[in-house]
């Protein structure tokens, strides 16, 4: 048997039909960017998340760098980030010529509350909450701080569609929500796509205006914008998922709700969740000391797996200017050494997933 790590083509199968005819119709449509579709999709992607605006854009990361953008942090700034996440999170700050401050993960694999306040300096302007692998952060903590310093907070909701912090959505805590639609996402499209949510009717104005090329109206521009509109075809796929979404979460809850209760091995320490938090497992992470050699021995039995992530961002050559060095966040380092997401898709048979599991188990 051949087990893929993630399968999208099964999603895809769930509801063909449904996704066909949306991009049928839209293809009919005739109007291909900024349309009915995205105002649409906008619309119902606020309302599900329970923020007041939503902004459809190119992709995530023009989600993070705009937001730092739009919220005036530059060369000069920092922002706290949690050392183990993903790289983009990271460009979102940098492409501002603002400067990282890493903070090490908890046990949840998110930015540890307690170790964030020691990182604050007179130039800290705001907080990258990253919501890793489908599990909220701890947010309370994440605010009070941000309050009592008067820091901005932006959110990277992008492996977490629908996540609740003590019943709250994620996104809907800080000033801005961001979120990757990359297909593999639990509200994937079917190509590159990204949002903005917001409670401000300010930021909401100025994202429109900025992603249009700066202008408001058509050849009128009122700032030096970019190009990052979500187009209609993608909106338009985008709001057959929405509809399942929900679906789609529960069957990765009930994936990995088994993998927790019948994976046993000695080698293996796997996910927990954290008090206060749900996890609509965007990935199921486990840490193996002998993680090398358990991916040999699960690619032999065919059974794909990856690590998310191998290198952090401190230590990739891209980030060398930072001048940080091996050591420097051993917890990160530790987890890099050690992660590995095991198979998790929607469509993932009841016999794909007992064989993933006696494979693992012989280990």
């Amino acid at each position: 048997m051949n087990i893929m790590q993630n399968n999208l083509k099964r999603q895809y199968e769930l509801y063909a039909s449904e996704y066909e005819a949306q991009a049928l119709a839209v293809l009919r449509n005739g109007w291909y960017i900024l349309g009915k579709e995205v105002t649409a999709f906008e619309e119902e992607w606020a309302a599900y998340i329970g923020a007041k605006h939503c902004v459809g854009l190119a992709s995530g990361l023009d989600a993070l760098w705009i937001s730092f953008r739009l919220l005036g942090i530059g060369a000069g700034d920092e922002v706290i980030v949690s050392a183990n996440a993903y790289v983009a999170c990271v460009m979102g700050i940098t492409m501002n010529g603002a400067t990282p401050v890493f903070v090490e993960p908890d046990e949840y694999e998110n930015i540890d509350g307690d170790k964030i306040e020691a990182a604050i300096t007179s130039r800290t302007k705001a907080i990258l909450a990253v919501h890793l692998f489908g599990q909220a952060c701890d947010m309370s903590k994440v605010m009070d701080i941000a309050r009592r310093h008067s820091l901005r907070v932006v959110e990277d909701c992008a492996q977490s569609h629908g996540n609740k912090w003590m019943g709250q959505t994620v996104g809907t805590f800080g000033d801005i929500g961001c979120f990757s639609f990359y297909p593999s996402k639990g509200c994937g499209a079917f190509g590159d796509a990204g949002a903005i949510v917001t409670n401000s009717d300010e930021l909401d104005r100025r994202f429109r205006v900025f992603r249009n090329y700066g202008s408001e109206k058509r050849y009128y521009n009122e700032v030096v914008g970019t190009n990052s509109r979500l187009d209609e075809l993608q909106a338009g796929l985008l709001r057959v998922k929405l509809r399942h979404l929900e679906e789609f979460n529960a069957e990765r809850c009930r994936l990995a709700e088994k993998y927790s209760d019948k994976i046993c091995s000695p080698h293996i320490i796997k996910p927990a969740v954290r008090p206060g938090a749900d996890s609509t497992w965007h990935q199921y992470v486990i840490h193996s000391d002998k993680r090398d050699e358990l991916i040999e021995y699960l690619k032999v039995s065919g059974i794909a797996t990856l690590i998310h992530y191998p290198i952090p961002p401190h230590l990739s050559e891209a980030y060398a200017y930072l001048g940080k060095k091996p050591g420097d966040y051993p917890i990160t380092e530790r987890a890099a050494n050690e992660v590995l997401s095991l198979p998790m898709y929607n469509g993932m048979t009841e016999e794909e997933q007992d064989y993933v599991i006696r494979i693992i188990n012989g280990f």
